[in-house]
This record gives C-alpha cells, sequence and structure tokens, in this order.
C-alpha cells in the first residue's frame, strides 16, 4: 500500500513539474494501451475461434465454385480481415497525437518563460526553470508516449494483414 501511494505522489510529482498537458498525454496514453492490449485479446482469444467458424462454415456448404459461392467466401474473408483492423487505425491516431500534445506543453512552457521574463526579466533564474520544465517534460512524455505504441501498432497492423491473407488461403485449399 506504502508503494502504492509513493507511486502515485511520484507520479502527481511529475505532472506538476510538467504541467496540465501531461493530463492529456495520459489520458491518450490509457486510450491507446487499453486499445492494443484488446487487440491482442482479439488477436489470441476471440480470432482463432471466428477463423475455425469461418472455416467451418465455408466447409459445410456443397458448392465452392460458382459466383455465388465465391461471393460468399469473399464476404466471409471480408468480415473477418474488418475485424482484425478493427481499432488499429485508432491506435495509430492517438500515437500520433501524443507528440502533438507534447509540443502543446513545449509551447505553454514556453510561454510560462517569457511571462516571468517579462515580469522579473532575465535575472530570477529559478522562476524561469520552472517554465523550462513545463517546456521540455510534456515534449519527452509525448515522444516516450509515442514510442511506446510504435511497436505495437505496426506489429498489430502486420498480423491482421497474415491473418487475413491465411484465412483466404484456408478458404481456397478447399
Amino acid at each position: 500500500m506504502v508503494a502504492l501511494h509513493n507511486l502515485l505522489e511520484s507520479i502527481r510529482g511529475f505532472i506538476d513539474l510538467g504541467g496540465d498537458v501531461l493530463w492529456a498525454i495520459m489520458v491518450v496514453l490509457l486510450a491507446m494501451w487499453t486499445l492494443i492490449i484488446e487487440r491482442y485479446w482479439f488477436l489470441f482469444r476471440v480470432f482463432p475461434a471466428q477463423r475455425r467458424r469461418v472455416v467451418k462454415e465455408w466447409q459445410d456448404r456443397r458448392d465452392h465454385s460458382s459466383w455465388y459461392a465465391q461471393r460468399i467466401k469473399e464476404e466471409l474473408v471480408s468480415g473477418v480481415r474488418q475485424q482484425l483492423q478493427r481499432n488499429v487505425t485508432m491506435i495509430q491516431t492517438l500515437i500520433a497525437i501524443c507528440p502533438l500534445l507534447g509540443l502543446l506543453g513545449t509551447v505553454t512552457g514556453m510561454v510560462a518563460v517569457f511571462d516571468v521574463m517579462a515580469f522579473f526579466g532575465t535575472g530570477n533564474a529559478r522562476a524561469m526553470a520552472a517554465g523550462v520544465s513545463k517546456a521540455t517534460i510534456p515534449t519527452m512524455a509525448g515522444m516516450v508516449a509515442a514510442l511506446s505504441g510504435v511497436y505495437f501498432a505496426s506489429h498489430l497492423e502486420r498480423k491482421a494483414s497474415i491473418e487475413g491473407e491465411k484465412l483466404e488461403d484456408l478458404l481456397q485449399n478447399d
């Protein structure tokens, strides 16, 4: 319990140093990772059963060669591909938003530095340092948040494409 309290205090201290933009970055990061985890859950837990159901549905058909049968096969594969691709674009969008929020934090931090300079001049380095930290920490946080999801988003996109092709191949081998 003490460790959790210390962790939350550290996070709050970090957010105080970087400014309110870090809250937005944290919300976007949590949403992104929720979607990434959901996609992996789908790929490894839900999709195999769905693939078996589609293959069984295709194999249970008597007609595999007519024009109508080919359109039904295309519809089955298309439906599964849509399920495989769901939320991948949203993950990529959230990844792209993170550095932009970091840039917003940079701008707001620099405005704070300029406010201090306008009021105190360049003689108060301690007051300017608070604005500089509000300018650099969100940039770093936005970049780290984006980088944490880049690999997984590309992996999910590639895996969805490969699984869709494998399903299509499974249905063609009949």
